[in-house]
């Protein structure tokens, strides 16, 4: 709901602070005040912080810019709390929305504090307060709005998901199938590209590490004859003469024959010794088994280049690295055998495809029956508030249209749309174009009290929903503002004295004018100004004894 309004600079409003609710308290509240006084600048301003197409000229005379913030209290399942978080904005118990206008024409837009668009602003505003004004395309005159209303008021919610997950089976199940058509078109017109391209990548059976393995390996084959002649040669100088190692084995046995008389002085020389024959043995071993495996073998090396220039230009021909041609093969394989078994996989996919729709149609055609139904419940409800608010020759129809294929969806495959005829007669025509304000006003608030608990804004506003009434009518008007209030949060800017009497909460919007300026407040009124207000919406100009009495009158009966 609408905790709080604060208005700066805007049109004649230089400062202004407005509570509407306290502690989940809200109610009824009324906004009245003497024609001209400024009533509507109020509900424009609290359309700038919703979202509404700004203006520069709504920047009061003298101001460098008008700003206007909007608190709302948000509960925790409501339908703001998911743009927020896709937003990535801080969500917080209450909503801030925040406007700037500018003398030059730029604004900003803040939730939260936080920079956002004016686009987003909107959305919110949208899930946040719904204006009920005369002729305004928005609210329940959008036809878009109409479909899910309905809904909502038949309790057909279990239904509707049913539908959006059958809709959403179907189109998978499409799609499946055109891409598998599409694949399988495309494989015949490449089929002997495909067949080529497939015989040549089996016989070179490639490997996501083969250019690293056989490039490494070609590498060494290349270098293996330099590399053979180096190791021979040390080779050699380790057996020139008599051999180091033959050498080396000598002095150890003659040392160890006469270890044992020197008395521990040849001890550190035979472990010399030791050591030293161990190693050179050793490396003498290690140099051999190297110079058997880098024997040049010139026929390997010209197998391994063959190889690998092949798997390159392969893989250049078809655009990809070496490493990628082994899943490329693998794909081309696949198509080919979709290509192959393709009759009978498309044969699947559409048999798995008419099934999907026959599964939506038939949840579709269901909803359709169940919307039928709560559609004449529907048009019976209103009917029954017609009467009272003096539009009792009207009649309300909630018009049920099947739409085309091409223009089903999630939602089903029909139009809904609330249609009145006013006169008896005529045939009903779309609610918005109806041709009075006042009757445009009381069809919407008759509506609204039988979808009182549809939709997920919190707040309704309610602009001069008793033009040209009075009396009873006056009074019906306010009955049905207050019962849905009971659901809702309500503010309503009323001329009705009888719809003033009735609210829970009453403010007076003052236009105070000098000769060089004119400025509009907003008073929130006690017991004593309620009474004094509603004298003179009763009576006019000048406040009489018999106004006050009348205004005590009706207040006591509203209470």
């Amino acid at each position: 709901m609408l905790l709080s309004l604060s208005i700066r600079d805007f049109v004649l409003i230089e400062k202004l602070d407005l509570t509407f609710a306290h502690g989940g308290n809200s109610g009824l509240g009324a906004l009245t005040g003497e024609t001209g006084a400024g009533k509507s600048i109020l509900i424009d301003a609290l359309g700038l912080a919703l979202g509404a197409r700004a203006d520069s000229a709504a920047v009061r005379r003298g101001a460098p810019q008008a700003s206007v913030a909007a608190s709302f209290d948000l509960p925790k399942a409501h339908a703001a709390h998911a743009i927020l978080s896709g937003q990535g904005l801080d969500d917080e118990d209450v909503l801030t929305l925040r406007r700037t206008i500018g003398a030059d024409g730029r604004g900003r837009a803040f939730v939260n504090d936080q920079p956002a668009s004016v686009a987003l602003l909107r959305r919110l505003g949208e899930t946040l307060v719904e204006i009920q004004g005369q002729m305004e395309q928005h609210g329940l005159l959008d036809t878009a709005t109409h479909r899910a209303s309905l809904d909502a008021f038949a309790g057909l919610e279990k239904q509707a998901a049913t539908v959006r997950d059958a809709w959403h089976d179907w189109r998978e199940a499409e799609r499946e199938r055109a891409e598998a058509e599409a694949a399988a078109a495309a494989a015949r017109r490449d089929e002997d590209f495909l067949r080529h391209a497939v015989k040549e990548l089996e016989a070179l059976s490639p490997k996501a590490d083969d250019e690293e393995t056989l490039a490494a390996e070609r590498q060494l084959l290349r270098a293996g004859s330099a590399l053979g002649e180096a190791v021979a040669q040390a080779l050699g100088e380790l057996e020139a003469g008599r051999g180091a190692t033959a050498a080396l084995r000598a002095a150890h046995r003659l040392v160890e024959r006469n270890v044992d008389k020197a008395a521990g002085r040849l001890d550190a020389s035979l472990a010399a010794l030791d050591k030293a024959l161990s190693e050179a043995t050793e490396a003498q071993a290690q140099l051999e088994a190297a110079r058997d495996a880098l024997e040049f073998d010139p026929n390997r090396l010209e197998k391994i280049e063959e190889r690998l220039f092949a798997l390159r230009a392969v893989a250049r021909k078809h655009g990809v690295t070496v490493a990628e041609l082994a899943p490329l093969a693998g794909k081309m394989t696949a198509q080919l055998a979709a290509l192959d078994d393709g009759e009978a996989g498309l044969k699947k996919l559409a048999e798995k495809a008419k099934a999907a729709r026959a599964a939506y149609v038939a949840a579709a055609e269901a909803q359709a029956a169940a919307r039928r139904k709560g559609a004449v419940r529907l048009d019976k409800a209103v009917s029954a508030e017609l009467g009272p608010l003096k539009l009792e020759k009207a009649k309300f129809v909630t018009e049920l249209t099947p739409l085309a294929e091409a223009d089903w969806s999630d939602s089903g495959t029909d139009r809904v749309q609330f249609t009145v005829a006013t006169n008896p007669g005529t045939p009903p025509a779309p609610i918005a174009r109806i041709a009075s304000g006042g009757e445009l006003s009381r069809f919407l608030l008759a509506l609204k009290v039988c979808l009182a608990k549809v939709g997920d804004a919190a707040t309704i506003v309610f602009d001069e929903v008793d033009s040209g009434i009075g009396g009873a009518t006056a009074a019906a008007v306010g009955e049905r503002l207050k019962r849905l209030a009971r659901e809702v949060q309500v503010l309503v800017v009323t001329h009705s004295p009888q719809v003033a009497a009735i609210a829970d909460r009453h403010w007076l919007i003052r236009k105070t004018t000098t000769r060089t300026n004119a400025s509009t407040d907003v008073l929130s009124l006690d017991a004593r100004g309620r009474r004094e207000e509603i004298a003179r919406m009763l009576s006019g100009a000048e406040v009489t004894a018999e106004a006050r009495a009348a205004a005590d009158k009706l207040l006591a009966t509203a209470g």
